[in-house]
């Protein structure tokens, strides 16, 4: 999971309840769309929170950033039911979302004068492979796509099987009870004893408060997803999209030289965040916030 390494929010940010077609979702709002709007989508066991780091850097790059709890995650809630969390579930879940924070704001705002504007598209990890499903199902709303720490498939060997321990967990355990055993079976990149407590309260909060079907559902299309990037390929190149790929110089979920030729075969920008893992959103945000508003800059709308 990301680490975000303080909880505060920005001046320009506000935390809401977005409505769309398909319910209302958590989120953290900041900046406005001088340049552009984009909607973050967090990766497994993640929330909005894991983009608190990027929110004021964006907004002062003159990007409105929207940083969203997916459907279960955190302050979202959702459906005790596996059926409501399946990637084509969740893919609509982001172009609803993408038409809600798609509105102009200023002297134009709500009139219907011209289409409205597309948004940069951000997955981190599991949030890539939906933002992956979502553009596959319909390209036409985004200005761009960056994949952040989002590989082309199924998670690696060794996260597929800490994966599998937390699949035969859930039927059997409370969710307090699977926290305190997979905090034990962290891997060691992704340990830090120095953080803040309040950060250590909020992770463990945001973890109980997570619908169980949503991480077993989740856990399942992490292992099982097929290579889907020629698919992407086609889709993006058609649509003259615009694909970023960006991760940190080691990753625990990926392989970064696979995330290398993905970015190859997708012909897309690749950003390697020095000093990053897994989650550069908040490990290193202020290059990583740089880098996607270089690549926002560049792709226009």
């Amino acid at each position: 999971m990301s680490k975000p390494p303080a909880l505060g929010l920005p001046p320009t940010a506000r935390a809401y309840r977005l409505p769309t077609a398909r319910g209302e979702f958590a989120v953290h709002d900041a900046g406005e769309p001088r340049l552009g709007t984009a909607l973050l989508v967090p990766g497994f066991t993640g929330s909005k929170e894991d983009f608190i780091a990027l929110l004021g850097p964006l907004a002062d790059a003159g990007f409105r950033a929207v940083a969203v709890d997916g459907r279960g995650q955190y302050e979202t809630g959702g459906p005790r039911a596996e059926g409501a969390y399946v990637q084509g579930e969740l893919a609509l879940d982001v172009l609803a979302l993408t038409e809600a924070v798609a509105v102009r704001r200023g002297a134009g705002a709500g009139r219907g004068e011209g289409p409205a504007p597309r948004v940069h598209l951000l997955g981190h990890s599991l949030g890539g492979l939906v933002a992956r499903a979502a553009v596959l199902r319909d390209a036409a709303p985004f200005a761009s796509l960056t994949l952040m720490s989002s590989g082309p498939a199924a998670i690696s060997a060794a996260q597929q099987r800490r994966l599998k321990l937390l699949l035969g967990a859930v039927p059997v355990l409370t969710m307090e009870e699977i926290w305190q055993a997979m905090r034990e079976l962290d891997p060691v990149e992704a340990a830090d004893e120095q953080t803040p407590p309040a950060v250590a309260e909020f992770l463990h909060r945001r973890w109980v408060a997570q619908v169980p079907e949503q991480l077993t559902a989740s856990a399942q299309q992490l292992i099982g997803e097929p290579d889907r990037v020629t698919e992407l390929a086609r889709a993006v190149s058609a649509r003259e999209l615009p694909v970023h790929v960006l991760s940190g110089a080691v990753d625990y979920a990926w392989p970064v030289p696979l995330l290398d030729e993905m970015a190859v075969r997708l012909r897309a920008a690749r950003t390697v965040v020095a000093g990053a893992g897994h989650s550069p959103n908040a490990e290193r945000p202020g290059e990583t916030a740089r880098a996607l508003a270089d690549f926002w800059r560049a792709a226009g709308e």
